[in-house]
């Protein structure tokens, strides 16, 4: 008989290696209220950075409102940081609360794939970008444009889009598709009915965190949690959801500030700030989800 060492008791009772077989966003066991405190207090620390980071900023800009919703440069950048180190926090915290190790959290059972990311990512940006010049052809009142204009408030915005907002749509996918589907998953056994319940709580607590009051855009951002974390489970990783919120807050971001007539654009999710041309880019959502079921099962198919 095969000696064993400590190591090789440590595989055999790791959580992950009993959970082996489960696939990515249900792969995950801990308790009930460890699993809450993984939802949400990163939302709650982002929530807080957010507030202060605002207030900091209406000191330097010397702002009457410093929770106003235009966008200024500083805002802007204050915003995308605080997301980002909230994706850190959740990473951090289920990690300790489940004893897992962090790059289990990022893909499972397979390695993280860089050319995954990078595939993911082109075919992201033809779809969102193709989303976006649809609402601007048949609805382009609708996102609230005014006209094309350039200034330094432009260019600092697009410089800060470029390279902190991948940075924060990174960090929401750590938050809700690596932490809260996984957490939120952990309270049920039957793998299917766990990943309805992981993507449910975390694609309602994404809605909810985006702090809109009106009913389009709260459905709209509930699609989207439920979008990518379908790509999350169907890829076993977080390289397609990531590909595909950078390439869509990236492009989206980048037209919004193009048509702020060089003003720094305005972020309004009241009531009444949307409309059915949100089932554009809907569509454009769902298109990711079969683009990834294609990728996927294509390459399945090659290793067989």
């Amino acid at each position: 008989m095969e000696a064993t060492g400590p190591a090789d008791h440590r595989e055999a009772t790791s959580p992950l290696t009993r959970e082996r077989l489960r696939p990515f966003g249900a792969h995950l066991r801990m308790s009930w209220w460890k699993a809450l405190v993984v939802i949400i207090v990163p939302s709650l620390a982002m929530i807080v950075m957010q507030v202060v980071f605002y207030q900091l900023v209406g000191v330097i800009e010397g702002s009457d409102d410093p929770l106003a919703a235009t966008f200024t440069p500083l805002k802007f950048l204050a915003v995308n940081l605080s997301v980002g180190a909230a994706g850190l926090l959740a990473i951090g915290l289920l990690v300790w609360t489940a004893r897992v190790p962090w790059r289990s959290l990022i893909s499972f059972p397979r390695a993280f794939d860089g050319r995954r990311l990078t595939e993911y990512l082109l075919g992201a940006t033809l779809l969102a970008g193709a989303g976006i010049g649809v609402v601007a052809l048949v609805a382009p009142e609708a996102p609230g444009w005014t006209a094309f204009g350039v200034s330094a408030t432009t260019i600092a915005i697009l410089i800060l889009t470029f390279s902190t907002t991948p940075i924060q749509a990174a960090g929401e996918e750590l938050m809700f598709r690596s932490a809260a589907l996984p957490a939120a998953a952990s309270w049920v056994r039957a793998v299917r009915p766990a990943l309805v319940v992981g993507l449910v709580v975390s694609s309602l607590a994404f809605a909810v965190m985006h702090g809109s009051t009106d009913p389009w855009l709260f459905g709209y951002y509930a699609v989207f949690g439920v979008c990518t974390g379908l790509m999350a489970i169907i890829s076993r990783g977080l390289e397609a959801p990531i590909a595909f919120h950078v390439a869509n807050n990236v492009l989206a971001t980048t037209v919004n500030t193009l048509m702020a007539d060089g003003e720094a654009f305005p972020l309004d999710r009241s009531t009444d700030t949307g409309d059915a041309s949100l089932l554009i880019l809907v569509a454009g959502n769902v298109g990711m989800v079969v683009l990834v079921w294609l990728r996927e099962r294509h390459r399945k198919a090659g290793a067989a």
